[in-house]
């Protein structure tokens, strides 16, 4: 069938088939790659478009459709280069980070805007409004605070006229959809790959069968064992995507089925189905914390315990001379996670291009372009001048997209055995299933404290990561490095089963730390009748945290608190309080150049920037050591090659600190170099190099681990939550959050902004709703799509107040240190403590769903 609908103004020809989806004919003929397709069920919002003038998610609708239709996607939101007040406010308020869910956003909130407008003139929308107009669309960065703020003043009509203000550099491509993702990059003559996945949880695989013709490669671990559901057993390539889905689903793929176990309880019991059986295969068990994996002993499906001690053997028999006696101080509870899904909008992906033998060209999706090019060239035996690894943008990760996977080599292996470029992106099934997880697991927590002072007298935490096939738990000894240096121990297994693999997130184990301590901190101030933030202020000796206690202590959400299980009715409200801590990280041999080149300022680096804003420090930087505007600043990001400067990975909190002050040394050698006065291109050619280094002074950077520097001192933070609790529901809707943050110097405010807020929306996320469920008769994963798994939406957002507390790095290059990963950790634990305030029931089991707080609710009445 062939028709001619007007898209963007233009006559578009398409010929389709009948079973095309509108999404698949805007992307793949019309070229208009601004469409995004992310969940690929209507859900999501991100593909979203205007069908004579309604908005539309193209990925339900048949290509058909367009027949006859006037169409518009994000690319023809703007009158030209005049942006859409929307647009425009999107901009200035950052409503937006790693860009992928934008132009879905966009162009739902044009429609709305328009109709309000039309409807209410320049009256405001509240927040109710906004969020059930745009109630189809998600955010995974949890842009919502910002896109709430933008969609609010483009309606007040203070984004009608003029350009207005960019928070972040990159802005204005992700709001128009000309920012290229690699899921958006094709290449002429490329073949379209697909993974062969197994569809049990434990087997051994035979020799693979290719039917002749076919172009594929084996995917299985040395000894042939599958041993989780989703495992890449195979690959096959093809002309087209649907004939590379008939390819794999061809192959040849004798499994003979095991036992298996997804249960963790079970698991740990003698005769369990053993994951990993022998030495080797154990020595090849995945990583899923972001560190260093320390040897420790097997016994069954249980590795460890792993300890972190300080005098461990005091604090031992402390607790269990107070457990003999019955004393008062010590308290002592258990704590369940779930396993909580990444979820990145743009799917794990890479294009492979080894058509020269001699060069190799990688488009992926990642977190660390120097990193993987290294790795790259280790894993495939090549000289690292002949690869070149680019991500110009990068559609979110939250660790997940920190390491080689296999998406990647599958596609290299194919470029190299065709000698065409290759392309491989996984589907939302795929990405929900084997990307990985933070994983969930079970913490026994026991607080001692002196009766009379309350001071702490022992602290024991044991724990069990259930990270699937994953090893690497630091819950427990993360939980050792808060409050004061009394008599402590921590105790860390894993317990393995054939459950995809766990992964870092976020702050890898802070979530889950803070969960099991913070709370138990919290009961033991209820137990002593004392202020939940005075208690951990006398224990506590980090300064940048008592001076965020000062701000805590002083906010009406906090001062007019409730008293503890006081209310009664259907809806109760509470506050509740969680403090975070986090290693300080930093890249010490990031190298930034700084340059002329057609009289323009140009910053580059070998880095990334997935959402967090690492464009927009480097501008920035460059931009106040000149004092021009950060948009008049070149910066040359998202690839790595031989003739780069080495830049750092995203992760670990270490991109920014590692980035600022070298680019601001970089840019002042130019200063120097060209005088005062305007950069013009008499300029050419001055250029300068810095590299990052170690802190200043006695107090500087100790130690270093798997290329990172490890630096003294610890990041800060404290969240303080207000919910209601409907009783009669079960439901609890998060009011407020103030999330106070000490890291020192904030160096793009409005992004750290956002940075926070987001870390909030997935705090809220893990507290209330995200939860990995697997088949347990087949192993598969349950909650493969975004109906199932659930993240919030905007309707779920609370009101957010964010406050940074700038002092205490002084001796770090530029006076600050990041921020990502100690804000995401102590969000969900005052939610826990919150609603124990509103209910004085305790949760103890993430997520705290409806049924769980309604059964804890009545079991609380029986007693």
């Amino acid at each position: 069938m062939e028709f001619t609908p007007s898209v963007n103004d233009e006559s578009r020809v398409a010929r389709v088939d009948g079973h095309e989806s509108a999404a698949q004919v805007i992307r793949d003929d019309f070229g208009l790659t601004g469409t995004k397709v992310v969940c690929g069920g209507g859900v999501c919002g991100a593909c979203t478009i205007l069908l004579d003038g309604d908005p539309v998610v193209s990925c339900l609708t048949p290509a058909t459709r367009l027949r006859d239709a006037t169409v518009t996607t994000v690319e023809g939101i703007a009158d030209g280069d005049d942006l859409h007040p929307v647009q425009r406010a999107f901009l200035e308020h950052d409503g937006l980070q790693c860009g992928y869910c934008t132009p879905g956003f966009v162009v739902g909130a044009v429609a709305f805007h328009d109709r309000w407008r039309a409807e209410h003139g320049t009256t405001e929308p509240d927040r109710h409004t906004i969020a059930d107009a745009l109630a189809g669309h998600l955010c995974r960065c949890g842009s919502y605070e910002g896109i709430f703020r933008a969609v609010a003043a483009a309606c007040r009509g203070e984004h009608d006229g003029g350009a207005g203000t960019v928070a972040r550099v990159d802005g204005p491509e992700k709001v128009t959809g000309s920012a290229v993702y690699t899921t958006d990059v094709t290449l002429p003559g490329m073949l379209y790959a697909v993974i062969r996945r197994a569809d049990i949880a434990a087997a051994r695989v035979g020799p693979l069968t290719i039917p002749p013709g076919t172009l594929a490669v084996d995917l299985l671990p040395p000894d042939r064992r599958v041993r989780w559901a989703g495992q890449p057993v195979a690959v096959a390539a093809a002309e087209t995507l649907d004939e590379a889905r008939r390819a794999a689903a061809a192959l040849g793929v004798p499994f003979t089925p095991l036992a298996f176990v997804t249960d963790p309880e079970i698991a740990s019991r003698p005769g369990a189905p053993l994951v990993y059986e022998t030495k080797d295969e154990r020595k090849r068990a995945p990583n899923g914390s972001e560190g260093t994996v320390f040897p420790a002993s097997w016994k069954g499906n249980r590795r460890g315990p792993s300890r972190t001690p300080y005098l461990g053997s005091l604090a031992k028999s402390r607790v269990a001379k107070a457990r003999t006696t019955g004393r008062r101080g010590l308290v002592e509870l258990e704590f369940h996670t779930a396993a909580q899904l990444h979820t990145s909008f743009e799917p794990h992906a890479c294009v492979a291009d080894w058509s020269d033998p001699d060069r190799l060209r990688v488009w992926m999706s990642t977190q660390g372009v120097e990193a993987m090019r290294l790795a790259i060239a280790e894993r495939f035996d090549l000289d690292p001048a002949k690869v070149e690894v680019v991500a110009d943008y990068v559609g979110g990760g939250f660790g997940s997209k920190l390491s080689l996977t296999t998406e990647t080599v599958a596609a290299i292996r194919l470029s190299r055995l065709s000698r065409r470029p290759v392309k491989i992106a996984l589907d939302r099934h795929e990405e929900l299933t084997a990307t990985g997880n933070r994983p969930g697991g079970r913490s026994r927590v026991s607080l001692l404290v002196d009766e009379r002072t309350h001071g702490i007298e022992a602290l024991l935490v044991d724990t069990e990561s259930h990270g699937g096939v994953a090893i690497g738990s630091t819950v427990g000894a993360l939980s050792m490095l808060v409050y004061e240096r009394t008599p402590r121990l921590a105790r860390d297994v894993d317990v393995v089963t054939n459950a995809p693999p766990g992964a870092p997130f976020r702050g890898p184990g802070g979530p889950t730390y803070a969960w099991a301590l913070e709370q138990t901190v919290d009961e033991v101030a209820h137990r002593f009748g004392r202020d939940p933030i005075d208690l951990r202020a006398q224990w506590d000796g980090n300064e940048k945290r008592q001076a965020l206690y000062r701000w805590a202590r002083a906010l009406p959400t906090w001062r007019e608190r409730p008293a503890t299980g006081s209310q009664t009715g259907r809806f109760r409200r509470g506050v509740g309080v969680a403090a975070a801590n986090w290693l300080y990280f930093v890249d010490a041999d990031t190298e930034v150049v700084v340059s002329v080149e057609g009289g323009r300022l140009v910053v580059t680096c070998a880095s990334q920037d997935m959402g967090t804003g690492s464009r927009t420090v480097l501008a920035r930087a460059v931009a106040g050591v000149f004092d021009v505007e950060p948009t008049d600043v070149v910066v040359r990001l998202g690839r790595s090659d031989a003739s780069l400067a080495h830049g750092p990975a995203s992760g670990g909190s270490r991109t920014t600190v590692s980035l600022w002050s070298t680019a601001v040394e970089a840019a002042t050698a130019v200063r120097a170099q060209v005088g005062a006065g305007a950069v013009t291109s008499a300029h050419d050619g001055v250029s300068a190099t810095a590299r990052r280094g170690g802190d200043r002074g006695l107090r500087a950077v100790p130690f270093t681990v798997g290329g990172i520097q490890v630096g003294r001192g610890f990041s800060a933070a404290l969240h303080v939550s207000e919910v209601e609790v409907d009783t009669r529901t079960g439901r609890t809707r998060v009011l407020r959050v103030h999330g106070g943050i000490a890291v020192g110097r904030i160096h793009a405010p409005a992004l750290a902004r956002s940075q926070c807020e987001g870390s909030i929306i997935q705090g809220v996320g893990l507290a209330l709703h995200e939860q990995q469920v697997l088949d347990p008769h087949s192993g598969l994963t349950l909650t493969a799509n975004l109906e199932d798994y659930r993240i919030p939406q905007l309707g779920d957002t609370p009101e957010i107040d964010i406050h940074f507390h700038e002092e205490g790095w002084d001796r770090v290059p530029g006076g600050g240190v990041g921020l990502g990963e100690v804000a995401t950790i102590s969000p969900a634990a005052s939610l826990g403590n919150a609603i124990f305030n509103a209910t004085g029931w305790r949760p103890t089991t993430l997520p705290v769903r409806p049924d769980r707080l309604l059964a804890g609710l009545r079991a609380d009445a029986v007693r």
